[in-house]
Formats: structure tokens, C-alpha cells, sequence
């Protein structure tokens, strides 16, 4: 790389070596217009670029929010209606999306493809700096918010995709306590206000409000761009300056986030909650203990903080969880630190609790704390809890986000609010090296006094759940709406009429052809068009299986235990679901739960238990079932991990049954979360149940049927827990025997050669009691259920299996493309006001389609049926095919660290899947035709005619469209 200092029309403030990244950093400046830049040369294929700008609330109507969605909506170079949605069919990227925080929007993007690369980069710069919504005013109202009046007769609605995601957003508790501690802890700040927009507020915003917005806050002057990976930076930062920067001049914009004046006192709130009618008040009320924390810019008392969380309140056995759990103020409790704010917080939050509780919550945190202080944190403990996250720092794998996104988020933390520190937060080694020797200085318990005791800038949060809120609100909201269309003129009502066909008009009207093909894509000839490898090095042991994955790991060996389970007692099954949280959590013979913590975090990655499905490939619903132990560890603790591992399943002790209560409820509280936060995935798998084995098996341990079981447990747990108990002691005897065990290894061959003898010495420890197994059987039963809970929204799946018709194919990956960003987007998204909607194809034949707070439910059942007449009518040309072709390789081509070469690597070896298999699936996807996708609406017609359909939703739509489904069900009881 040239020197940047060479670049005139840039200041370089700052450069500096940063070891943790292997990086080359560099802070500069663009002279003419002040827009600030951060370049992270490393050698990371996974290039990133990101724009963002500071953009503070100044109320809650959502501007800045609804200017995220709108400006991927067309801009002067690119006027395509959707520029989002043409890039993700015609990009390799490897993550394009746009994010609205309480301070600040950033668009994102990043590729391997250098020519990807650039064309990403091209679109979205012009998207955010010249967007379309000055001359579409149809922009705002289709993603913002709408009067929908389709006829004189007909009611008044409000629509609109940002007005009905937060509409989702809003009946959601954890959602609303969020947004209570930061309005309750920075009242006077930007962050009291909703950047995403309470829907209460959001159809008083106006479209010049938006303009207005855009106009002074994105600029390059309040800009944020940030570059990194191997590219060239030169070159780029060139193209940035004579195509985009250099065309403005420097603007005084008035974006600083004010500081919150510290608090004499603690302030207290209240906020309420919609539940069902049938659901109980009772242990339903969330309380939170918060506190502001420093400023962003001290990364020290941030990983600190991480470190005290996981030590007071995150660690089984945790000193202050344990107090609150022991005194039944909550049934599940933990701590969150927000770092991503100018004046980060911390919150100690109670679950599943009660308001006659707040004060003994109050009281109880401070005379533990003043305990632990008095007489410290323990040290095993805080050692735990500094190797668990050095561990993670120096792993650095982040899963499907590319590692130059996540330093991106570290990077905004604190760049955002001094404009002098953006590396800060990519320094850990020093800060590592200085906390462990502080464990010994009192420095932790200083941190309790100085922050969370001694801080009277603090607030306590009550929110509170009510019974019929939801149907108020919506009551309320009907009669302001009939209120004002009475209030309203004939011609007026023409008005709106006219009005709510003009947007259907421009929903319904076509980008031209030349704007479509203005939007830069790759050709099928920069797709290598051979398939990604797999790491199967097959071993066989004295009669048992390792598949070793030889690949690059830093060291690192990721080893996972996979157990068969497919032929456990029925009545067990549901067990496994408990049992994969027990174990580890749980007393043994040689150390308590909380030491049990201490050695496995001091000495590991982690342990834990998952429960796998993996599909047949080669056969109808034909499936594994798999109990999985996953550890990490260097590859001299390979040893230990293996020990630890066969102390838990060897003698975990199942009779405490005050712990065995706590874990369950604490099951009971993660299930209730995610029942209400992702309401859409809970519903494509119980449509999936009725007509699927593996599906039906993984809703008995996981979904809706496994909540009802634990629900139950819960409820009448002093009757049950011995027979909880007892069945968990039978399930470890059916599960964790050496003829049920398949191991997976990933890591170089130096890491391999002690792998063998520790086997061998494991498989000694495994439980060769006599056992009754019982082959799982599955009855197809198809329920077609409404599911009614506290929601103003819907989530509407619809399920079926093409297998016994039709054979897998990769063109259906291109399908999914096809309908994903064409058919479902326009009529669900666009036209319908959901916030989104996804289908998927799945090689066991499975199928779904599931729509993401959505306001409708019939209606939207019913653009699922016509798919198939879609694509019989398919009207698209060869640019079109290529678009979706290059769409469904970049979901075959996301990078994968090393664990996730690994993991991939055994689950085709587990569902039978081969290289040849692989490469035939990618063969079919570059051979897709127009033809080809015509053909499979034969496939989505068998699959739609099944009809296995469920909705999670209001109760009151719900109700009204009950002829819809064969039941309707109350979600919560």
C-alpha cells in the first residue's frame, strides 16, 4: 500500500499498529468537508465498508429509522424502486444491511469480491448521500406509514413497513424495558427518545419532517466511513473524494449527543405491558436495577464490567443471582452492560417476577453487594471469568458476521462521541494483562462501590403486565380513526381513496429495465464454479467413529460429542430439553455448580450442550437425532476437557430439587422470550410438526409443545420433581453410551495426536446399563392452529414436504431468491406492510413460507397460494436468471471460520451429504433457467396444497379470521 500521507486530499491524524488485528489503523480526515475516516488494512479477504452518521432523536416519531429504510429505496445513480433488494439477487456480499441505533445509522456492507466489493460500495454511498425520497414522496409513505382507505365503506387503517415492525417491537416486555432504562437513566438526552419510533407517535411525522432530517443530518460533515480489510485503500479513498465528498463543502451540523447530568437521587418508573386475558399477572412483572457507567471511550471498565456481569450475576451459582433467586424475588435473572452509548449503563434485571417485590429486590442487591465487597468476589471466579472473554477476544469468531462489521461496532463505540479514539475499543492484550493482576487489588469490589452502591445516578424499573392493554389500544386506535374519517369531507375521503390507490400504483409499477441495469452486478463467470470443500477425515476407533477435521485453528481445538438419541423412551424426549440446561449447571461428586464454572471457563472455551437434527438426504423425513457436547480448548487441555466432560455426565447430581426448580424456571423465562421475540421461527416449526418427523421431534424438545411441557413442570413441580428427577437419571443411562457416540474434531494435525488415547479412556466412563429403546414414531396430524397472545401484529407460516413428489434440487436455492426478493417482497412487504417475510427449501423436503409482523392474516395466506400461478406466468429475461443465480451462490459461498469449516463438515457427514452431492447442488444452481423455475410451481403447488398453516399473533385478529384454522389456541396459559 502507498503511502496515504501522499493523498491530498486527506489528513492522516493518526497511525498506529494494532496487534490484536494484525492492522495496519489509520484516523484521517477529508480536508474539504471534515468527513471523518477510519482504514483497517489487514489481510482480510472479508472486505467491509460502512457510512454511517451521527443521527440523535429529537422525538419519537422514528425519523431516523424510517430514512434507514428509505434510502436503499433508489437514488440519482441508481433509481431502482429497491436497490436493497437488486443487490442481494445480483451481490456475492457477505453482509449488506442498514442499522438505526439510539444515536447513530450505519450502512454496512462487505464481500470477498474485489468487483463486488466496489459495486457495493458504489450503490450505497449514493443511496445515503442523493437518495430518491426528495422526488418520491411514495418512499416514505410505503416505509414510513400510510392512511389506507381502499373504499368509501371501508375502515380507516394505518400501514406502513417501519410502522408495523414497530408495532411488533412495542408488544414485546423485554423490548419495553430497554427502552425504559434508557429514558429512565438519560431523560434529558436524545436517548429518552425512540430512534425506531413508538407507533403512538410515528403517524404524527410528516414527510418534510423526513426531508428535513436527511437534509441536515446526512452529509459528510456529520459522517462517520469506515474501510477495512485487503483492498486498495488509496484507491478507494480516491474514488470517495472525487465522486462523493469532494462535490460538498463543510457544514456546521449540531449532532453532539449531550451529556446527561449525574442524578442526586435514585428516579423510579413504571411501565405496562399487554398479556393475554388468559394469561396470569402473576410472577409476569420485570424489574431492572440500573446504573450509568463512566463514559464509552475507557475500554478498561468496559471488559471490566463484562468480567463483574458475568462474576456477580452470569456464572452458575452467581453471589447476587443466587441471593435473588434464594429470597423467590425472580425466577431468572441477569446483568447487562450497553457499552454502545455515550454513557454506557448497567442493568441487574429480574424475570418472571412481581411488582410487591421491587423493594425487596432493591434491598437485597444492596446488602449482597455490600457483602461481596466486604468480603470480595471470589477469585476462581473472576480468573473464570477473564479467560472466558480473553478467550473469545483472541478467537475472534463472530459467526456469519465478518469480523471487519463486529471491529466496525467496537470502532463507532467510541469514535462516535470524541472523534479522536476509534481504536480504543480494539486493544485487549494490555487490558487483559492489567485486570488479572487487578483481580488481587480489590479492584473488581471497587468497581461495586464506585458504580453501582455508591452511584446515585440510578433507577429502578418496574414493567408491569396488564390484561386487556392490548385490546384497548387497538379499541383506541379504531375509534381515533373512525373519529377523524367522520371528521372528514367528501372530497377528502376521495382524497385518501385516491391516495391509497396511487401508492398501490407505485407498488404495483415496475423499475425500468435501464434503472434495474444501472444497479452493477457480477457476471456467472466470477462465480468459481467449483463447490467449497469438506474436512472429513473419517477414523474409525474400536468401534466407534471420529471425524477429524484438519483445518488452520490458531491452536484451538473444537471437539464435539455427538450422541445418538433417535431411539429414546417417548415419554424422555421432552426431558432432553431440560436436560440439555442441567447438565453443567448441576452439582457433581467432586465441586458445586459454581466451582464447576470456575474450572471449565479458567481451563476452556466453554462446554455445552446442544440437541442436533440432521436430515437424510437420501430419503423422505429420514433424519438423526443427536445430544451434542461442544467444548473448545488449547490443544494441551484437550485432556481436561475430556475429564470435566465425564464428570458431569458421569455424576451430576439430579436431586437438588431447589436447583432443579431455578433451572427449570429459568427455562420456562428464555422459552417465554423467545416465544415473544421470535414468534415467526416458533410457528414455521409447529406448521412443520404436523407433517414432519424431525420436525415433530424437534418441536417436542424445543417449540411450542416443549414450552406447554415446561409450563406444566413448572407449575406443578413439588408433586413432579421426583419424577423429573428420576427421568433425567434414566435419560443420562440412554444417552451418553459408547454405541451412540460419533466425535467430531477440528484442528491441525498437531492437535489431532492426543485426540485417540483420551477417547479411549473416555469411552470407559460411559453408561453401559441394560436399556429398553423404543424406535420414535411419528403420526402426521395436522393441527392448522392459531396461536393468540399480547401482539399487534401477526407472524403467518404456511409448511409442507415435496419429497414423496418431487426430488431436491439446487435450483430451488435460486427459487428462493426469486420469491424472497421478487413475489413476497412486493405483495407481503411493500404492498402488505410486514416488516418481512422468508421461504425457504429444505434437501429433506421441507418447506415453509412465514411472514414477520405482519398486520395482516387471511390476506396474506392468500398471496401464499398464488405463488404457483407467479410462475407459471414468469416473466423475467436472462439478466433477471442471473440476478438469482449469484443471489442463491452467496448463501453456498459465506466465509466460514475454522469452527464453522467444521461444524459444516460433520453435519454432511451426518445427513449423508458428500462433495459429489455438493457439487451437483451448485452444477443446478449455475444451470438454472427460466424454465427450470416455471417448473417447480408443479412443487410449490404440492407443497401449498398440504396446507399446514399457523399463526402466532393478536388475539383479536385472531379471532375475527378463527375460520382460518381448525384451532385457536391461547399461546401463553
Amino acid at each position: 500500500m502507498k503511502d496515504l500521507h501522499e493523498l491530498k486530499a486527506y489528513k492522516i491524524h493518526e497511525k498506529q499498529t494494532i496487534e490484536e488485528l494484525k492492522a495496519e489503523a489509520y484516523l484521517i480526515e477529508h480536508i474539504k468537508t471534515g468527513a471523518r475516516i477510519v482504514v483497517i488494512s489487514c489481510d482480510d479477504e472479508n472486505k467491509v465498508f460502512s457510512i454511517g452518521f451521527r443521527t440523535p432523536p429529537e422525538n419519537s416519531k422514528g425519523i431516523p429509522h424510517i430514512l434507514e429504510h428509505s434510502v436503499l429505496c433508489g437514488s440519482k445513480k441508481y433509481p431502482a424502486k429497491s436497490t436493497f433488494v437488486e443487490l442481494n439477487k445480483g451481490s456475492m456480499n457477505t453482509f449488506l444491511n442498514a442499522m438505526t441505533f439510539p444515536d447513530k445509522t450505519i450502512y454496512p456492507i462487505a464481500s470477498c469480491n474485489d468487483s463486488d466489493f466496489i459495486n457495493l460500495m458504489s450503490v450505497y454511498t449514493d443511496a445515503v448521500f442523493r437518495t430518491n425520497i426528495y422526488e418520491s414522496k411514495e418512499i416514505f409513505l410505503q416505509e414510513g406509514w400510510n392512511y389506507q382507505l381502499n373504499s368509501r365503506d371501508s375502515d380507516l387503517m394505518y400501514n406502513g413497513v417501519v410502522y408495523n415492525e414497530m408495532k411488533g417491537v412495542f408488544s414485546s416486555p423485554d423490548s419495553a424495558l430497554y427502552r425504559e432504562n434508557l429514558k429512565s437513566l438519560l431523560p434529558n438526552t436524545p436517548y429518552s427518545h425512540v430512534s425506531g419510533g413508538d407507533p403512538d407517535f410515528i403517524t404524527d411525522l410528516s414527510y418534510e419532517e423526513v426531508l428535513d432530517f436527511h437534509s441536515r443530518y446526512y452529509h459528510p460533515s456529520n459522517s462517520y466511513i469506515y474501510l477495512y480489510g485487503d483492498m486498495d485503500i488509496e484507491e478507494r479513498l480516491k474514488w470517495l473524494d472525487e465522486n462523493y465528498l469532494s462535490k460538498y463543502e463543510k457544514a456546521n451540523i449540531d449532532s453532539e449527543i449531550p451529556i446527561q447530568a449525574p442524578f442526586n437521587a435514585m428516579s423510579e418508573s413504571t411501565l405496562y405491558y399487554p398479556i393475554g386475558d388468559d394469561e396470569f399477572e402473576k410472577d409476569n412483572t420485570y424489574l431492572s436495577y440500573n446504573v450509568v457507567i463512566g463514559d464509552s471511550s475507557d475500554n478498561e471498565l468496559a471488559i471490566a464490567f463484562d468480567i463483574l456481569n458475568y462474576s456477580i450475576l452470569g456464572a452458575n451459582g452467581a453471589k447476587l443471582k443466587q441471593a435473588i433467586l434464594d429470597k423467590g424475588i425472580a425466577k431468572a435473572v441477569e446483568g447487562d452492560y450497553g457499552s454502545s452509548i455515550q454513557q454506557p449503563t448497567f442493568s441487574i434485571i429480574a424475570r418472571n417476577s412481581n411488582q410487591e417485590s421491587k423493594v425487596c429486590f432493591s434491598n437485597t442487591i444492596k446488602e449482597t453487594l455490600k457483602e461481596i465487597v466486604k468480603n470480595g468476589i471470589d477469585r476462581d471466579t473472576l480468573n473464570a471469568a477473564i479467560n472466558m472473554f480473553e478467550f473469545q477476544y483472541k478467537e475472534a469468531d463472530f459467526g456469519r458476521t465478518p469480523k471487519g462489521l463486529a471491529y466496525a461496532y467496537q470502532v463507532y463505540n467510541s469514535w462516535l462521541y470524541d472523534d479522536k479514539h476509534p481504536f480504543e475499543h480494539l486493544k485487549f492484550n494490555k487490558v487483559f494483562i492489567n485486570l488479572k493482576k487487578k483481580v488481587h487489588e480489590g479492584y473488581f469490589e471497587s468497581l461495586i462501590e464506585k458504580y453501582i452502591l455508591n452511584n446515585p445516578h440510578s433507577s429502578l424499573v418496574q414493567v408491569i403486565p396488564q390484561k386487556g392493554l392490548m385490546a384497548k389500544k387497538e379499541k383506541e386506535l379504531k375509534e381515533k380513526l373512525d373519529l377523524y374519517k367522520k371528521s372528514l369531507s367528501e372530497k377528502e375521503i376521495e382524497q385518501l381513496i385516491d391516495n391509497t390507490l396511487k401508492l398501490k400504483e407505485y407498488q404495483n409499477s415496475s423499475s425500468k429495465r435501464e434503472d434495474i441495469e444501472a444497479i452493477p452486478m457480477l457476471s456467472v463467470e466470477d462465480i468459481n464454479p467449483k463447490a467449497q470443500p469438506l474436512y472429513q477425515n473419517i477414523r474409525k476407533l474400536e468401534g466407534m467413529t471420529i471425524v477429524h477435521h484438519d483445518i488452520f485453528t490458531n491452536g484451538i481445538g473444537y471437539l464435539k460429542l455427538s450422541f445418538d438419541i433417535k431411539n429414546i423412551p417417548s415419554v424422555l424426549i421432552p426431558y432432553m430439553g431440560i436436560m440439555r440446561q442441567v447438565l453443567g449447571a448441576v452439582n457433581t461428586e467432586k465441586h458445586n455448580y459454581l466451582q464447576l464454572s470456575n474450572i471449565i471457563n479458567m481451563n476452556t472455551g466453554g462446554i455445552s450442550a446442544y440437541l442436533k437434527f440432521y436430515p437424510n438426504s437420501k430419503e423422505k423425513d429420514g433424519f438423526k437425532a443427536a445430544f451434542e457436547i461442544n467444548t473448545k480448548v488449547l490443544y494441551e487441555k484437550l485432556g481436561f476437557a475430556f475429564e470435566v466432560i465425564s464428570e458431569i455426565i458421569g455424576t451430576s447430581k439430579m436431586d437438588n430439587s431447589k436447583r432443579l426448580y431455578e433451572i427449570i424456571s429459568d427455562i420456562k423465562s428464555q422459552l417465554q422470550s423467545w416465544l415473544q421475540n421470535s414468534s415467526h421461527m416458533a410457528a414455521v416449526l409447529r406448521s412443520l410438526s404436523y407433517n414432519s418427523a424431525i420436525s415433530y421431534y424437534e418441536e417436542m424438545v424445543s417449540g411450542i409443545y416443549f414450552y406447554h411441557f415446561i409450563e406444566d413442570m413448572e407449575k406443578d413441580f413439588e408433586n413432579k420433581k421426583e419424577l423429573i428427577a428420576k427421568n433425567l437419571k434414566e435419560l443420562m443411562k440412554y444417552i451418553f453410551r459408547q454405541e451412540n457416540m460419533t466425535i467430531s474434531y477440528t484442528s491441525e494435525a498437531e492437535g489431532y495426536k492426543d485426540l485417540e488415547e483420551q477417547v479411549i479412556s473416555f469411552k470407559t466412563k460411559l453408561y453401559t446399563d441394560e436399556i429398553q429403546e423404543e424406535p420414535f414414531k411419528f403420526v402426521p396430524v395436522r393441527l392448522n392452529e392459531g396461536f393468540k397472545m399480547a401482539s399487534s401484529v401477526q407472524y403467518v407460516a404456511q409448511s409442507g414436504n415435496y419429497k414423496s413428489e418431487f426430488l431436491y434440487t439446487g435450483a430451488l436455492k435460486v427459487l428462493k431468491v426469486l420469491l424472497s426478493y421478487d413475489y413476497l417482497w412486493l405483495n407481503i412487504r411493500e404492498k402488505g406492510g410486514a416488516y418481512g417475510c422468508f421461504i425457504n427449501f429444505m434437501e429433506s423436503g421441507n418447506a415453509y413460507i412465514v411472514s414477520y409482523r405482519d398486520s395482516n392474516l387471511a390476506k396474506t395466506y392468500e398471496v401464499y397460494e398464488h405463488i404457483p400461478e407467479f410462475l407459471r406466468n414468469l416473466d423475467i429475461d436472462e439478466k433477471d436468471i442471473v440476478r438469482y443465480i449469484i443471489g442463491a451462490v452467496k448463501e453456498l459461498d459465506m466465509p466460514m471460520t475454522p469452527y464453522s469449516k467444521g461444524a459444516h463438515s460433520f453435519s454432511c457427514y451426518m445427513s449423508g451429504i458428500t462433495e459429489k452431492d455438493i457439487q451437483k447442488e451448485r452444477d443446478e444452481v449455475l444451470g438454472t433457467t427460466k424454465n427450470t423455475l416455471i417448473s417447480l410451481s408443479s412443487l410449490m403447488k404440492a407443497v401449498l396444497k398440504q396446507r399446514n398453516i399457523c399463526t402466532v399473533g393478536n388475539e383479536e385478529k385472531i379471532e375475527s379470521e378463527k375460520h382460518v384454522f381448525d384451532k385457536v389456541k391461547n399461546l401463553f396459559s
